[in-house]
């Protein structure tokens, strides 16, 4: 299974980017992981975006699902189970994604009810992704 992160935006906090940078070094170890940060929104940024129409697209929506880190590893361990190729998490910045990349999202989902930073979205998005492995897994971490 491959999970990309695709980001509006650059992580410019340096400890924001540090941690990003753990987890996913972290989550590599169970999934092949990418990160791509898109500048902005704008037309010619989006279309040398290329995702897979066979992916699993999930935008990170204030207005999506929510899980318990159980559910989550649960989700995201069926996906891989079904052999799904490849999942795409679109976090947005600020201002979110440009309609025509939000309307390729299958699912939207919620990390909190919370309003936090987009940096802070990221952190807690990829730590939750190496704690969804580690629970399949069966590794101690998420205890």
């Amino acid at each position: 299974m491959k999970i990309r992160l695709i980001m509006l935006g650059r992580t410019r906090r340096e400890e924001a980017r540090a941690l990003v940078e753990d987890y996913a070094g972290r989550i590599q170890r169970y999934a092949e992981f990418e990160i791509l940060e898109l500048r902005d929104g704008s037309p010619a940024a989006l279309r040398k975006l290329k995702i897979d129409s066979a992916a699993t697209v999930v935008l990170l929506d204030a207005a999506g699902k929510q899980f318990t880190s159980q559910q989550f590893a649960k989700w995201l361990g069926d996906l891989r189970d079904r052999s799904v190729r490849e999942v795409v998490f679109l976090c947005g910045d600020a201002d979110g994604f440009p309609d025509e990349l939000r309307d390729s999202a299958k699912q939207k989902i919620s990390l909190s009810t919370l309003t936090m930073p987009h940096e802070f979205a990221r952190v807690l998005l990829t730590e939750q992704i190496y704690r969804a492995f580690a629970i399949l897994a069966g590794h101690p971490y998420p205890k």
